[in-house]
C-alpha cells in the first residue's frame, strides 16, 4: 500500500492518443506528471507545452527517464510493439503501470508481463476505457439484475469506415488486435464469462484502404455455455455503428438491445402458450453511480485509488489477459481455418 498522497507519473508515448491520457491526468489533483517520453523528442515537448508541464522532464529513453525522475507510476501510451519493453522497465524500477491496450503484442510477452507484475508486487492494469462509459455500466447492471434470466447468447456488430492514415493502415490484423479487443473485453464484462474456444474468419474486402485484413467474423464459446458472436469491419462505408458497437443479448426470459450509446431496449416474456409468447417492454434503469464512469478519467481515477489503497483495479493485467487471449485466439483461428481452444 502506498503512503504518499501525491503520486509522480511519467507518460511514455506522446502521439495523438496521449491527449486522452493527459486530459484525464490533469483532472486528478493528487497526480503530477513529472516526465514525458517519446522517440520523437519534439512530440514530447509539444505535449508539455500544450498541457503547461514546463517543469516536466523530456526525453526519448524510458529507462533514463525513470532513473532521472523516480516516478511512482508509468502511463504507457506507446504502440503495441513497445508495451513489453516499457512495462518491464517500469516494473524493474518499482513503478505501477497503466498501459494502453492491447496488453501486449504477443501472448508470450503478455504472460511474462503479468508474471513480472505479480513478482514485483506492483499494479499493472490496462486502459480498457470503453467499459467505463455510462451506457455499458447501465447495461451490465441490468443484466446482473437477472431480469432476462440466465444468458444464452451475446451478439455484437462493429462497422466503421475508419480512415486513420499512419501505422494502422499498415498494421496486420488491425481490426482484431487494435479495436476488437475493446469489443471482446466488453463481451466478457457484460456476460461475466471467459472464453473457451473460437472460430474466426478474417479478410480484407475489395476496395479496402488497409494493407491487411480489416474485417472479421468470430464465434466464441464461453465458460458458462454462452455463445458470443462478433462481426466487424474497419472499412465498411455507410450506416456506421457506434464505437461501442451494436449489441443483442438473449436470456432465457427475454432479450435486450443496445446501440452502444444511450439507447437500451428490452423485452421479457409476460405470457407463453401460443406460437409466439407475449412480451412486455422493459426500460433498464439509469446507471446512477458516480464511480467508474467517464472513459479514461474513470479508469485512471480507479487506478490511482488502487495504487494508494492496495485495492485491485477492474482491468488488472491478470484478468485483462483473457480479453487479449480472445484477440490472439481469433487471429490464430483465422490463420489456421480451425476452431481453437483459448488459453492465457
Amino acid at each position: 500500500m502506498e503512503s504518499k498522497t501525491n503520486l509522480r507519473a511519467v507518460l511514455a508515448g506522446c502521439g495523438s492518443n496521449s491527449k486522452y491520457w493527459l486530459d484525464a491526468a490533469r483532472e486528478i489533483p493528487d497526480l503530477e506528471v513529472v516526465g514525458l517520453v517519446d522517440l520523437v523528442e519534439e512530440s514530447a515537448r509539444r505535449k508539455a507545452a500544450e498541457y503547461g508541464l514546463q517543469d516536466a522532464a523530456i526525453g526519448t529513453d524510458v529507462r533514463l527517464m525513470l532513473e532521472q525522475t523516480s516516478p511512482d507510476v508509468v502511463f504507457d501510451c506507446t504502440v503495441p510493439e513497445a508495451h513489453f519493453q516499457v512495462t518491464m522497465e517500469a516494473l524493474e524500477h518499482g513503478c505501477h503501470v497503466l498501459g494502453e491496450k492491447p496488453l501486449a503484442d504477443t501472448m508470450e510477452h503478455a504472460r511474462e508481463m503479468v508474471a513480472a507484475a505479480q513478482e514485483a508486487g506492483k499494479i499493472f492494469s490496462v486502459i480498457q476505457n470503453r467499459r467505463y462509459m455510462p451506457g455499458i455500466r447501465r447495461l451490465r447492471e441490468f443484466l446482473k439484475s437477472g431480469t432476462l434470466g440466465p444468458l444464452t447468447t451475446v451478439n455484437s456488430d462493429f462497422y466503421i469506415g475508419a480512415h486513420f492514415g499512419g501505422f494502422r493502415d499498415h498494421m496486420q490484423h488491425v481490426l482484431l488486435l487494435d479495436m476488437a479487443i475493446h469489443t471482446f473485453d466488453a463481451a466478457r464484462f457484460l456476460a461475466n464469462a471467459d472464453p473457451v474456444s473460437v472460430y474466426c474468419k478474417e479478410w480484407n474486402p475489395t476496395g479496402s484502404w488497409y494493407d491487411h485484413d480489416a474485417s472479421a467474423v468470430a464465434v466464441f464459446e464461453m465458460n458458462n455455455g454462452l455463445v458470443y458472436t462478433y462481426r466487424g469491419s474497419w472499412c465498411a462505408e455507410g450506416l456506421p455503428t457506434t464505437w461501442e458497437g451494436d449489441w443483442r443479448i438473449v436470456g432465457q426470459r427475454g432479450s435486450v438491445k443496445w446501440d452502444g450509446g444511450e439507447n437500451i431496449m428490452a423485452q421479457v416474456v409476460s405470457e407463453t402458450g401460443g406460437f409466439h409468447s407475449t412480451y412486455q417492454d422493459i426500460s433498464p434503469p439509469p446507471y446512477n453511480s458516480v464511480e467508474k464512469v467517464g472513459g479514461h478519467l474513470g479508469l485512471m481515477q480507479e487506478f490511482i485509488s488502487c495504487v494508494k489503497t492496495g485495492a485491485t483495479p477492474e482491468t488488472i493485467c491478470s484478468d485483462n489477459i483473457k480479453s487479449l487471449a480472445m484477440a490472439f485466439g481469433a487471429i490464430e483461428s483465422a490463420r489456421s481455418g480451425k476452431c481453437l481452444e483459448i488459453a492465457w
